[in-house]
């Protein structure tokens, strides 16, 4: 009752309320400034404990002058100027305490600053109060002023503590109201602590003058004035946090990574990538702890790329990659970690279909040649014996010719998903590429082998129904047994190649075991082929010459030139052992391009203008570019046209006669002359020399060497020489060996001859061929 008394009978309350006004919107200020200055850090504390300071010290110091003014106690009163400022410094330095150590880390901290703050305001008040001076006798009661302490020192713990509490009412509308009640309880607790007993009573004691009102609004003015200095500077960086936070939000939320910021280990801010791989709506992970949502979150390390799962609400674990940052953002106590997130689902994807495709065919899903061969490694190093089926599919190429690639492509799949369905335990099935697949059987037997192609190739012979009609491949394979065939992986895919090849082109049967003997013809074409090859790139081919001369005369009329392709060991592989093989590689395109650019230059650099001629094989006849080509290198090595001569056979010419004739007139129109080369062995000998004016026939050599044998070849010889007589082509004789063959020549018109009686081939034939006539030879 007489605190109650004190306020209500001994204070104007005009100026109470004023006082009650400024302690109000200080408390809260002060509330602010302290719960910033705890959560900044160690260096961004000074200015708002310096704000914290002022405006709490203001706040305190104003309250108590303004209520102070307010007091009427009977007689007039003043307040010495020193200790008044003293205690507006007590108030500022008392709040700087408080604010500091209530700012600490520590269970006890906050309280321990405001025990602080409420000492701080009880020796503010009571400094002031020493201050007061009238014409009075001042008595206290120490009861009422222990009071006042207990009260301040009470209050402040309790503000300062609700003031670190985070629940959304308690610290910003508790903590205030408790700080005003520590300065209103302190105030007028003290207050009623004093009696006043006037020793000159005066009647105006109790008036407020316009001295004294003026004094209490300036007071409370300048009070305002700093609460808003600190207000405002409160608000401009609350202002930029925001523009900072916005900022930041957009720069997370424009990512396509989870991104997310933590601090204290809480979620401050999550884009909504992040809420989407946790399987949560957008907000629900804020304010909950990061380890919640990331396993292993701990092990994670600032500026490491490193991989962990997010805990999904609403599936399984997400694999995620995860990269933290460690930034001090704003005036944070603690580093905020941002978290970037990465989804790695759609790469492990990725990573195992390329996984996949790297060791499996991407069509059949088969095993691919790296599979195969890995797997055959591991086979040829156990003791085990097993066999190697190579299969080939038949009449494939038909079905794509006839029906597209896509049914083709369906049709494989077809084959693969039977060879599958037929593959037992421990079988293993490939494919190489196109329509070639590979199996790798464990066997005891011989005829293991041989049931297991049998029943693989019934798999491949079931029918797929496509584009209205039943589509059906066959197969041939070729069976290699290990060890028995081979020793060595690649000799053994080989053997199985071989005896697959001999399969295919066999009419009686599908399946071929290897067999040394059969399939070593097989192997030496091989031979020949690679062989070929390398000849031609490293220029390995000679040019050997024949003579021509005429029979009549014995003067030399030209020379044949003859391929000729000599190995290591100083022997020559006849041409009729690789030139058939060149013919079915395509290589006797190159090869022959080379024989008649060699032959031209050469016979560019003869003394004497003798005419060279030159072979071509039918596919060299049957390419459009054959006319271009013998223009080009006529340019190229300066040789005359009339001077070469170009020999084909009749059966270059049967396959395709209108294409054929096309191309030899061109060559005609070039001054080239166009010979018949073995003539008489061919089907239509007589319609072939109607299609197209030859400048020579040259008489097999066969004719020659049955001479001899009876009157029936002397009669073909003079017919044919007759014919060549009649359509006025000249007759050239192939393969003259003796004298009496000649002779015969002569007497029957012939008109040129070429063999060894008139010399062997040989590179340098030509050169001597000043001193060489038919005569000498003959004799």
């Amino acid at each position: 009752m007489r605190v109650l008394t004190c306020l209500t009978e001994d204070h104007n309350l005009l100026l109470v309320a004023l006082a009650a006004v400024i302690c109000v919107v200080g408390s809260v200020v002060l509330n602010r400034l302290f719960d910033k200055n705890r959560r900044s850090s160690a260096k961004a504390r000074l200015p708002w404990l310096f704000l914290g300071a002022m405006a709490g010290g203001a706040t305190i110091w104003c309250t108590h002058f303004v209520a102070m003014l307010a007091y009427r106690p009977g007689v007039e009163v003043a307040y010495a100027p020193v200790l008044t400022g003293l205690s507006l410094l007590v108030a500022m330095f008392a709040c700087a305490l408080a604010i500091g150590v209530g700012s600490l880390r520590g269970r006890y901290a906050a309280a321990s600053g405001g025990v602080l703050f409420g000492l701080g305001v009880t020796a503010m008040h009571y400094t002031g109060m020493s201050a007061f001076t009238a014409e009075a006798l001042v008595i206290w009661h120490p009861a009422y002023v222990v009071a006042s302490i207990v009260a301040a020192v009470v209050g402040g713990a309790a503000a300062f503590h609700i003031a670190t509490d985070d629940r959304r009412w308690m610290r910003p509308v508790v903590a205030p109201l408790l700080l005003v009640l520590t300065i209103v309880a302190l105030h007028f607790t003290g207050m009623g602590a004093l009696t006043v007993l006037p020793l000159a009573p005066s009647a105006d004691a109790t008036l407020l003058t316009e001295a004294e009102a003026l004094l209490a609004a300036s007071v409370a003015a300048i009070g305002f004035l700093i609460l808003g200095t600190a207000v405002a500077s409160y608000a401009l960086e609350a202002q930029t946090e925001r523009q900072s936070q916005d900022r930041l939000s957009g720069l997370i939320e424009g990512s396509v990574d989870g991104m997310v910021v933590v601090a204290d280990g809480k979620v401050r801010l999550a884009n909504h990538a992040f809420t989407e791989l946790c399987g949560v709506q957008e907000g629900q992970t804020v304010d909950t702890d990061i380890g919640e949502w990331i396993e292993d979150v701990a092990s994670l390390q600032p500026g490491l790329l490193m991989q962990s799962r997010v805990r999904a609400r609403d599936g399984a674990p997400v694999p995620v990659e995860i990269a933290v940052r460690e930034e001090m953002a704003g005036a944070n106590t603690t580093p905020v970690q941002i978290f970037a997130v990465r989804d790695l689902r759609s790469r492990i994807a990725q990573e195992r279909r390329i996984a996949h495709l790297a060791r499996n065919d991407s069509l059949t899903g088969l095993p691919n040649r790296t599979s195969f061969l890995e797997k055959l490694e591991r086979l040829a190093a156990t003791d085990s014996g097993f066999a190697l089926l190579a299969i080939d599919l038949d009449r494939f190429k038909e079905v794509n010719d006839l029906y597209g690639h896509a049914v083709g492509d369906r049709l494989l799949l077809h084959v693969a998903d039977h060879m599958k369905a037929a593959t037992r335990e421990g079988e293993f099935v490939a494919r190489l590429g196109g329509d070639e697949f590979v199996a790798l059987i464990p066997i005891r037997e011989r005829m293991d082998a041989h049931a297991a192609a049998e029943r693989l190739r019934q798999a491949i012979l079931t029918p797929l129904e496509a584009e209205h009609a039943e589509l059906q491949c066959g197969a041939s394979v070729g069976i290699a047994l290990w060890p028995d065939d081979a020793t060595e992986a690649s000799v053994l895919i080989n053997d199985a190649d071989l005896a697959m090849y001999r399969a295919k082109s066999s009419l009686t049967t599908d399946i071929c075991f290897y067999e040394g003997a059969m399939d070593e013809a097989v192997r030496h074409r091989r031979r020949i082929t690679l062989g070929l090859r390398d000849a031609l790139e490293n220029d390995r081919f000679e040019l050997h010459y024949q003579l021509q001369a005429s029979v009549e005369t014995g003067d030399v009329t030209g020379f044949e030139a003859l391929l000729r392709w000599k190995q290591a060991d100083g022997t020559y592989i006849s041409p009729a052992d690789f030139i058939p093989l060149a013919e079915e590689t395509g290589l006797i395109l190159p090869i022959g391009e080379w024989v008649l650019r060699q032959a031209c230059s050469e016979a560019a650099s003869w003394d004497r203008p003798h005419r060279i001629a030159v072979n071509l094989s039918p596919v060299q006849l049957s390419h459009v570019d054959l006319p271009r080509l013998v223009h080009q290198i006529l340019i190229e090595t300066g040789l005359s046209p009339n001077r070469l001569e170009l020999e084909i056979t009749e059966t270059a010419m049967i396959s395709d006669m209108e294409r054929t004739t096309h191309i030899l007139r061109q060559l005609k129109l070039l001054g080239v002359s166009v010979a018949m080369d073995d003539f008489g062995t061919g089907y239509s000998s007589l319609s072939t020399l109607r299609a197209f004016p030859f400048d020579k026939i040259k008489l097999d050599r066969t004719f020659m060497s049955e001479l001899d044998g009876g009157p029936q070849s002397k009669a073909i010889i003079r017919a044919v020489l007759a014919l060549g007589e009649s359509l006025d082509i000249p007759i050239l004789a192939e393969g003259v060996e003796t004298q009496e063959q000649l002779v015969f020549l002569r007497e029957q018109g012939c008109d040129e001859v070429q063999g060894y009686l008139l010399g062997r081939p040989s590179r340098d034939a030509a050169r001597d061929m000043g001193a060489l006539t038919a005569e000498t030879h003959v004799a």
